[in-house]
């Protein structure tokens, strides 16, 4: 690894972010009131910063460092902050032309995507950005795949989505509606079309469970659920609702069941005025929906233990909060049917434990604890499959997971000139993954278009001349709770979670460590004098001698500096007598130039 990478990798929020998006760098404009720079610093990686902003997991949020002291920084609800200012949402210009600008040359290649969701139109983005003929093949009438499909509306506003799509689209992107691959267009149309294709069409069909009574009427597929509720068709549920697993999907679709009326509303709206999350995220979201359907108990039902489940914790909580309960280490045996053929209730049995010793899915029944609970629907959220009837015959090879094979890195399949990302490629997973994963295939495409990699080339390494130092009281700070709707008022369908405001904003910002500042030593000038080590006021900097390092030359010494705890106060640099330390950022890919 050379010096530059190991500073993308020392500033853990932006490892962690599958596109790499400078979470601290933007975090860090907003406690300065720079708000229109931490928005640009977070729109440069990601088409959908709007939407991320608010339904990401925020793996960003897990690595922060802050969270070693007490709570990480609330960096989803920060990047909406700075959205509802600037983003595609608002009615403000065209700010992201700054960091995303429409292509200033056409080139004359075409390339052809399959699939209007997150990997696709992120893929679609980069590559008309870069001057591409581009063809969006999409299978509804509507783009936005799982985020629109899949999320609920309480979670994600449509005029969110419909903004940040609209934004790529309006750099050029030609889109053909309800156009299904392997039915409308194949493959070998596409190939003779385009001079690339990419594949992002998704994980759209639910797994079912082979048991007894299975087939009955008011036995659901997750997916197939919340691609009802969101297209707008009303389902009853009935007022007894069990759902089987144990992730934030199947929490979502429980929640969002309490309001079927209102979204067979919001189509009838439509209609007149215009004439016409993984298997370990499902769960939960199938569980909130739900519960919005007119369901009186939602249960959900999972092998895991509380502990052992999935689902984020804050996804649980909120559904606890809307009255939803949970059986955990039961599983079903057998689904219960009335004399007309509807579900009337469903047979459990205790799981004595999910995983083997090695860590392996392997659950151990015991068939001495037998339950019988009623029901009136059961929600089967155990995963989403891929269509791989519509590649045909002569498609790209197949995984032994029954997804499209690619190469990780690159996302090229068996064949050549075609590519493929998000759940299609990887099985279900992020929304952020499925955005990086369409990135990376259109960084790729251009390469072997003879493209090179323009981020590259912005890669510096500035030495700051000013330090932000933290106030005393830094570690005393408590995260500012993220603004939510109170469960009473929580009707129809408005979104669960709000903004930050202005105040909280800074508040909550003013908590970042600033851990993408670095100290930089040059050997050439220190003279291991040990002022460093013995200003700083938490103790991360000491001094060793060879002996008690495992490499090193003879009789030397090392300056140990512990990043981890490091709070970038800068105290060592202004104590150095010959001036060997300073402080840089590493302003590479992620951050506006």
């Amino acid at each position: 690894m050379d010096d530059l990478e190991y500073y993308d990798t020392n500033i853990p929020c932006l490892a962690a972010c599958p596109v790499h998006t400078n979470a601290g760098m933007y975090v860090a404009a907003i406690a300065d009131g720079d708000d229109e720079l931490a928005y640009l610093t977070a729109r440069l990686p990601n088409p959908f910063a709007s939407v991320c902003a608010r339904v990401c997991a925020a793996p960003c949020e897990d690595a922060c460092r802050r969270g070693a002291i007490d709570r990480p920084i609330a960096i989803r609800a920060l990047k909406r902050f700075v959205t509802e200012k600037f983003g595609t949402e608002q009615d403000v210009g065209e700010v992201w032309h700054k960091v995303a600008a429409p292509p200033t040359f056409e080139r004359s290649q075409s390339i052809g995507i399959v699939g209007g969701g997150p990997a696709g139109m992120s893929c679609a983005h980069d590559l008309r950005r870069l001057g591409y003929k581009l063809t969006v093949y999409e299978a509804t009438d509507k783009l936005g795949g799982a985020m629109w499909l899949g999320i609920p509306e309480y979670r994600l506003d449509r005029g969110v989505l419909s903004a940040d799509i609209d934004a790529i689209v309006d750099l050029g992107v030609e889109v053909k509606y309800e156009t299904r691959l392997g039915i409308d267009v194949t493959l070998d149309e596409l190939m003779s079309e385009h001079d690339a294709v990419f594949l992002g069409i998704g994980a759209t069909l639910g797994r079912g469970l082979d048991l007894e009574g299975g087939e009955a009427d008011g036995v659901f597929k997750a997916i197939e659920f919340l691609i009802n509720m969101n297209r707008g068709f009303k389902v009853d549920v009935g007022e007894r609702v069990v759902v089987i697993g144990g992730g934030d999907v199947a929490m979502d679709a429980a929640r969002t069941a309490l309001r079927a009326s209102e979204y067979g509303n919001q189509q009838d709206d439509e209609e007149i005025e215009s004439d016409q999350r993984s298997a370990m995220t499902e769960a939960i979201d199938v569980a909130r929906s739900a519960a919005r359907a007119g369901a009186r108990e939602v249960t959900v039902m999972s092998l895991e233990s509380a502990e052992e489940m999935p689902a984020h914790e804050f996804e649980v909580e909120e559904a606890q909060h809307e009255g939803i309960s949970f059986v955990p280490r039961r599983g079903p045996r057998r689904i219960l049917v009335d004399s007309e053929g509807r579900v009337s209730g469903i047979e459990t049995v205790g799981v004595k434990s999910v995983f083997d010793v090695d860590g392996r899915f392997a659950p151990d029944f015991d068939e001495s604890d037998i339950t019988v609970s009623d029901a009136d629907t059961i929600i089967l959220a155990i995963g989403q499959a891929i269509d791989l009837e519509a590649l045909g015959p002569a498609g790209p090879e197949v995984s032994p997971r029954r997804t499209i094979q690619i190469d990780n890195d690159t996302g090229r399949t068996s064949i050549d000139g075609i590519w493929s990302g998000g759940d299609a490629a990887k099985g279900p997973r992020t929304l952020i993954d499925a955005i990086a994963d369409g990135r990376r295939s259109a960084a790729d495409i251009h390469r072997w278009f003879g493209g090179y990699d323009e981020d590259a080339e912005q890669a510096t390494f500035v030495k700051l001349a000013q330090f932000h130092r933290l106030d005393d009281s830094y570690d005393q700070l408590n995260r500012v709770d993220v603004p939510t709707l109170d469960t009473g008022r929580r009707i129809g369908l408005a979104e669960v979670e709000l903004g930050f405001t202005e105040q909280q904003a800074r508040c909550e910002a003013s908590r970042c460590l600033r851990c993408f500042a670095n100290i930089i030593l040059d050997v050439d000038k220190c003279v291991l004098c040990a002022l460093c080590a013995d200003v700083c006021p938490v103790d991360v900097i000491s001094l060793v001698p060879y002996e008690d390092l495992e490499t090193g030359a003879p009789g030397s010494t090392a300056l140990l500096l512990d990043e981890e705890r490091c709070i970038r106060c800068a105290l060592c640099i202004d104590r150095c007598p010959p001036d060997a330390l300073s402080m840089g950022i590493w302003k590479g890919v992620g951050v506006p130039v």
